[in-house]
């Protein structure tokens, strides 16, 4: 564990201290104009923040996407002051209008950043911990994306070589996703990771020895982590000098993550704010931001004083963007002229396209077989990873149950593991028992850019998960979640496995699409249209769910209307319907044989299967008529879980086969017996909704 350095080369002028100044009496500024915010944080970490961004960083503030750029992530978002104030000094393109009109209707600047809204946020932070997990996936994808185009390159010469920093607060890591997170980052030796903890000992309820008494440097000492600490100046300030130097050590440990604890004060210098919890989720009020402003040699009759001498300095970090973009250009260009054939795949990839013949190689099963359609996709993923080298990802310590080992040969795991498949660049990521931690760093992955990113646990732990998932829709990140075991059908294992209402509950997420297939070929055609979607054609990206049989399912032909959300898999025989049966996943063969029955006793009837319900209701008014035409009152929804989707779909005439309750531990097929689901009982569904139509 290291000590304050001593000797540092960081440049620091009094203009450089006017800056810090400037930003922490925006901070205040900015909340007490609104009139709620968290202006403590931001006020303290002002000195990490500018140093990052104006001393260490490579960034272009007028191109704020450039590939070479380091990423910077704030999960600590309640403080998201913090990051603003820097993109206004730095010049990303917010402007003191912007910091003016904080957490307003309509403004670049939110409570919390998020990301596609204001430039320069590289992650949507507020729920704690998550950006941890984001800046670790991050680092890992950037470590993936040098295997695909430069994997031979010495450490740091490579024109993909970049780090990521992130700064957290206390809340942070006493969130559990954090200490997942971190677990993974240690095991993966992530060495382009630096994370500073902002140690300033308060949260909400006050001190942190309410709830606090474990050393986290230790801690992190036990995940692997190379680990400093940086203490305050004498009058309690952040100590840029010494901070700097931390990270230069930092950035010199490439064989292992880092993790800076900066001890703070929290509001640091209002004279009888800082150090309280009310400086944490409160504006300091106008006597105490006055009194601030006197400290610091600002006038207190004025709000949102920037100099001119200040703006002019720190505006100089676009001129330091452009030199050094074009070095970086420089570099890259060099790695396209050795490297053409990666150049050209760096350039689809890049371009959101995919490889000529691609769809070639999904497979089509046979008709009749049974298959379980986890199994199914197990096939796809491997038959894609020959062809879509961008596409990895891997298992919550479930990949034999999941199926989504995309190649058995190769796992992403650092130099120095001692399984024969470890390989640094490997295709498939064993996550661990984290769930949290893995889709909020497919989170991560995603928004790094230039990889495909999937991962895969049971459907029962996307509860795990749920959090970074609703993240995923709120930020329309093209991550796929692989869900297996999706209902009763999965067996003895009982109901603390068997989801009942999650389908519903995940169709609840707005912009999630949730993809239940009914057989193989739906799941290969729902794995087709997932990739299709994270075409720059489809414009927003969304994540996806597959929802996975453990048990097999008929296969049924091929049908390219499973892309559509719902299509009529077996239509009326012997006229119009006079019922439409409606179903998902492994409920469609039980509809099928519904049919069956009620085709046999001269009632003609049709097979709806609706893998996707989000895909679905993208299709024009005529499509969807066609498949439900308003005419037929009498339908029947079937889906081994709540009814909660269906009431739209069946209306009041309409009849619901679902399962209301938890499940038991016995065999799948004998569950669903037991439960009501059979053709038998969908049939007698189908009859009742006939009855109730024609009334």
């Amino acid at each position: 564990m290291s000590t304050k350095p001593t000797t540092t080369d960081l440049e620091w002028t009094e203009l450089d201290q006017r800056a810090v100044d400037t930003a922490r009496i925006l901070a205040a500024d900015a909340v007490q104009k609104v009139g709620n915010g968290h202006p403590g944080t931001a006020m303290s970490l002002a000195p990490a923040a500018y140093t990052l961004f104006q001393k260490v960083m490579r960034h272009d503030p007028a191109d704020a996407d450039w590939t070479g750029r380091d990423r910077f992530v704030l999960s600590a978002g309640h403080s998201s002051l913090t990051l603003y104030t820097q993109l206004y000094l730095a010049g990303f393109g917010l402007e003191l209008d912007d910091l003016k009109a904080f957490r307003t209707w309509g403004s670049k600047t939110p409570g919390h950043p998020e990301y596609g809204h204001t430039v320069g946020v590289e992650t949507t932070t507020g729920p704690l911990g998550q950006g941890v997990a984001n800046a670790v996936g991050m680092a890992m994808a950037a470590r993936y994306e040098r295997g695909l185009f430069d994997p031979e390159a010495a450490p740091g010469t490579s024109p993909f070589d970049h780090f990521v920093y992130c700064i957290a607060g206390d809340g942070c890591l006493q969130e559990g996703i954090s200490a997942e997170a971190s677990s993974t980052a240690g095991h993966q030796k992530l060495g382009n990771l630096i994370l500073l903890w902002d140690d300033n000992h308060i949260s909400i309820e006050g001190d942190t020895e309410t709830a606090v008494s474990e050393d986290t440097m230790k801690r992190y000492e036990a995940y692997g982590w190379h680990v400093q600490r940086v203490e305050p100046k004498e009058n309690g300030d952040l100590d840029p000098e010494a901070l700097f130097a931390a990270i230069q050590a930092a950035r010199a440990e490439t064989s292992r993550p880092s993790f800076i604890a900066m001890r703070s004060i929290i509001a640091w210098p209002a004279p009888n704010a800082q150090n309280t919890e009310a400086a944490h989720g409160s504006a300091l009020g106008d006597e105490e931001v006055a009194a601030t402003k006197r400290v610091l040699g600002f006038d207190p009759e004025k709000s949102f004083e920037v100099s001119d001498e200040v703006i002019g300095h720190t505006r100089r970090a676009l001129d330091r963007g452009r030199e050094a973009r074009a070095k970086w250009e420089k570099q890259f260009q060099e790695w396209r002229s050795a490297n053409p054939e990666r150049a050209a795949e760096f350039d689809r990839i890049a371009a959101g396209e995919l490889p000529a013949g691609w769809e070639e190689k999904l497979p089509v099963f046979e008709t009749g077989k049974g298959v379980a359609t986890r199994a199914a996709s197990g096939k796809v993923l491997q038959a894609l990873g020959a062809v879509v080298p961008e596409l990895w990802g891997g298992s919550a310590d479930l990949a034999g149950s999941n199926n989504t080992t995309i190649d058995k040969t190769s796992s992403f795991l650092p130099v120095g593991n001692p399984l024969p498949e470890a390989d640094p660049y490997g295709r498939t990521i064993h996550f661990g028992i984290r769930e949290h931690a893995m889709a909020a760093e497919m989170n991560g992955i995603a928004l790094h850019g230039n990889t495909r990113i999937f991962g895969g646990t049971f459907l029962v732990f996307s509860d795990y998960m749920r959090n970074a998932v609703r993240l995923s829709a709120l930020m329309h990140l093209p991550v796929t979640y692989v869900w297996t075991h999706d209902s009763i059908g999965l067996g003895e294992d009982g109901p603390t496995h068997q989801p009942v209402e999650h389908l519903a509950s995940l169709r609840a997420i707005p912009g999630l699409n949730l993809v239940r297939p009914a057989d193989a070929n739906e799941t290969s055609i729902a794995w087709r249209e997932v990739l299709r979607r994270w075409t720059k054609e489809f414009g927003k990206g969304a994540p996806h769910g597959l929802a996975l049989t453990r048990q097999g399912v008929p296969t049924y032909d091929w049908n390219d209307d499973a892309a559509r959300g719902g299509y009529v898999l077996f239509d009326a025989e012997g006229g119009e319907p006079q019922v439409v049966l409606i179903a998902t996943g492994s409920e469609v063969h039980l509809a099928v044989g519904a049919r069956e029955q009620l085709q046999a006793a001269g009632v003609p009837t049709r097979v709806v299967s609706m893998p996707c319900v989000e895909w679905f209701e993208e299709q024009d008014q005529g499509y969807r008529d066609a498949v439900l035409p308003p005419s037929v009152k009498a339908r029947v929804a079937v889906e081994a879980g709540i009814g909660l989707t269906w009431h739209r779909y069946v209306g009041d005439a309409g009849r619901i086969v679902s399962l209301e309750h938890f499940g038991a531990s016995a065999d799948g097929k004998v569950l669903f017996r037991e439960f009501g689901f059979t053709a038998e009982a969908v049939a007698a569904a189908a009859r009742e909704s006939i009855e109730a139509a024609a009334r």
